[in-house]
């Protein structure tokens, strides 16, 4: 799994005293983000709180979005996220969470919170009512009735314009992907759509001062439960998380054929590394690994998906590692 490097922090000291935080006496780098800076500040009572923000923000809502995400997951979800202390354009400070313990209790406590989380916020569309972030990037999240089609339009074929993507996927590529999304129908089943956190990968699971699984960095949307279960699939998980699968299927009547869709359900996140960082630490070739058995279109099946033609290459200075 990447890693982030530890930019320097000092800008954060600034915008926390601009934006009124004058008792925050220093900050120290945060680990675990790949996109924004973080840092745990110090405030001159001896408490800390979480500190984020971007060198240059890709757009003024991108943290209220994702505050807004926060109160969702657990007003709606009764899944503990940090208390939001300010979300502005420039800054988002949080309470402070702790590392998840390293048992096979908390992940079985996860298991039953996500569980909950997914079974219990069903919504009738996909989508949300605005647009958040993934990273850098937009997450277009238009109301839609069919889930597949949102899927394929709005978590796939949306990164199919992003440069990076054109560069690391060639005409074939693009044209298996099309294809694979005409057959989303036969490949993934009809499932409800219901309340996701959107990004959950294993960094962004951590622990309340209680010891119960909460969540950070969320992309909300109404879509479906396994777009989740994919993510924390991506990667393997630690050795004290092998029951929580089993435990969170186990309570959500989930069919014993979700490991087989993992991988097209995981092309979403491929491809928003790809999109965002140099290098993709193996993104690309893991999409055309999954891409490989729709390379060949049926004579019969007429493509009802258009990718953008394949762009000029043009040569391009390699973007420092991602923050």
């Amino acid at each position: 799994m990447p890693t982030a490097r530890e930019p320097s922090t000092s800008f954060l000291l600034e915008r926390l005293h601009a934006a009124g935080l004058t008792d925050v006496t220093a900050v120290e780098p945060a680990a675990g983000g790949l996109a924004a800076t973080a840092g745990l500040a110090r405030r001159g009572d001896g408490t800390s709180v979480f500190v984020k923000a971007f060198d240059e923000p890709p757009s003024d809502d991108v943290f209220a979005t994702e505050a807004e995400g926060l109160t969702a997951l657990r007003e709606a979800g009764g899944i503990a996220t940090p208390d939001v202390i300010l979300a502005d354009r420039d800054l988002l400070v949080l309470s402070i969470l702790h590392p998840r313990p390293a048992t096979e209790a908390f992940w079985e406590q996860f298991a039953h919170a996500l569980a909950h989380l997914h079974t219990t916020t069903q919504y009738p569309r996909f989508g949300w009512h605005q647009d958040n972030w993934l990273g850098r990037r937009r997450q277009t999240n238009t109301w839609t009735d069919d889930g597949h089609e949102f899927f394929a339009e709005h978590r796939l074929l949306r990164w199919l314009s992003e440069p990076r993507v054109q560069e690391a996927l060639d005409p074939a590529d693009r044209a298996a992907l099309e294809r694979l999304c005409n057959r989303l129908p036969e490949l993934l089943p009809a499932r409800p759509a219901c309340l996701t956190h959107g990004d959950l990968w294993a960094q962004n699971v951590l622990a309340t001062p209680d010891g119960r699984s909460a969540l950070i960095d969320p992309a909300v949307s109404y879509t479906w439960a396994e777009v989740d279960l994919a993510h924390l699939w991506t990667t393997a998980p630690p050795p004290e998380a092998h029951a929580f699968f089993a435990l969170y299927a186990e309570l959500t009547g989930l069919d014993h054929g979700w490991r087989d869709r993992m991988p097209i359900l995981q092309l979403r996140q491929h491809l928003a590394v790809i999109a965002q960082f140099t290098p993709d630490w193996g993104a690309a070739d893991t999409v055309r690994a999954t891409l490989t058995p729709f390379r060949h279109r049926p004579k019969d099946q007429p493509s009802r998906h258009h990718a953008p033609p394949a762009p000029n290459p043009t040569p391009e200075e390699p973007p420092d590692p991602p923050p």
